[in-house]
């Protein structure tokens, strides 16, 4: 069964709208983190507006790498009420309606890891459905005051188990749980 990662970079405030504060932390081993977990992947998860900010930008990138390749040529999955077929973006499919039961078949299929960006609505849309397998919280060593936090006011009491941690030079820190409920190798 194929697992849907959660990788979110927030602020040590809980923040995570609008990551441009987190380009002056930019570091080797965070690329290299990026990179590879980008490449265990084989489907991106978006919602609306990452989706939007991403199509705007990936599909005019390159590098030496071969990131800009992997994210534009990966299907990519996009949870929208508003948005209409065609997407834009190379190989984006939409999802309007259940979106509980289309991530439930799509983790069903084989593949590798379903990766989501961003997408704190959808994160937490899928977080009441127990269907995130691991988040990575990517966290930036800046107190931003104010914004769109990942787990909002109201939320269900959720009980998450330690998987790994890891710490840049930078000062950011990647900190990796899965639900209580998951061990690593159950079935979800």
């Amino acid at each position: 069964m194929r697992k849907v990662i959660a990788s979110e970079f927030v602020s040590l405030d809980g923040v995570v709208e609008d990551p441009s504060w987190t380009f002056q932390f930019s570091s080797e081993e965070q690329q290299k983190f990026k990179f590879d977990e980008l490449f265990a992947s084989d489907a991106l998860l978006l919602g609306r507006v990452t989706y939007e900010g991403f199509a705007a930008a990936w599909p005019t990138m390159t590098d030496e790498v071969g990131f800009a390749d992997k994210m534009n040529s990966m299907p990519k999955f996009v949870v929208s009420t508003t948005l209409e077929e065609p997407l834009e973006w190379n190989n984006s499919t939409l999802i309007k309606g259940d979106v509980a039961e289309v991530v439930s078949r799509l983790k069903q299929q084989p593949g590798q890891d379903i990766l989501i960006y961003g997408s704190g609505e959808l994160v937490h849309t899928l977080m009441q459905h127990d269907l995130t397998d691991e988040y990575r919280l990517i966290v930036f060593p800046v107190v931003l005051g104010s914004g769109k936090r990942l787990f909002k006011d109201g939320s269900d009491t959720k009980v998450l188990s330690f998987v790994d941690t890891k710490t840049f030079s930078s000062g950011v820190v990647v900190l990796s749980y899965q639900p209580a409920e998951k061990q690593d190798g159950d079935a979800a």
